[in-house]
């Protein structure tokens, strides 16, 4: 059988291996709603002229609109134990398959993209404050500066 149409990380889970509870994706849900962007967003709508509770309330709704498309396309693995990309073919065939795992990397690789900019504004502005003549540098690396650009590099995400 071809490597690429079965193996280990593509295979059915058992019955006995499906051992989440809602609570657990709930707590995913909430561990990918609560997050920095997210508060950095809720803060760029306040800023903008809403209360905080028109901005929260923005943020948990716009949470609940994206939490139904991702129980929809999740219930299928959650009920059956198949992965995203063995789901998909069903209806894009197993070579189909490939376009809407290839826009989920595209989007993943985006996000992290973002999540790691953030991460590398935030050592930045460490950097300021423990070394402020850090700010008189002005090479650049790529259209950024050279400091900010190994502070995106040193980012955790």
């Amino acid at each position: 059988m071809d490597k690429a149409l079965a193996n280990e990380d593509l295979a059915p889970v058992t019955e006995k291996q499906k051992n989440w509870t809602i609570f657990n994706f709930f707590t995913l849900w909430v561990g990918m709603s609560v997050q920095i962007p997210t508060y950095m967003m809720a803060s760029s709508l306040i800023e903008g002229g809403m209360n905080w509770l028109q901005a929260l309330g923005t943020i948990f709704l716009g949470n609940i609109i994206v939490l139904v498309p991702m129980i929809l396309n999740g219930h299928v693995g959650a009920k059956y134990g198949i992965p995203y990309p063995v789901f998909t073919r069903a209806s894009f065939g197993i070579l189909g398959s490939n376009i809407p795992a290839l826009l989920r990397a595209l989007v993943a690789c985006g996000w992290f993209g973002i999540q790691t900019w953030i991460g590398g504004t935030a050592i930045y502005t460490l950097v300021l404050q423990l070394w402020p003549e850090a700010r008189a540098f002005t090479g650049e690396m790529m259209g950024v500066g050279v400091i900010p650009f190994a502070c995106f590099m040193a980012s955790p995400s």
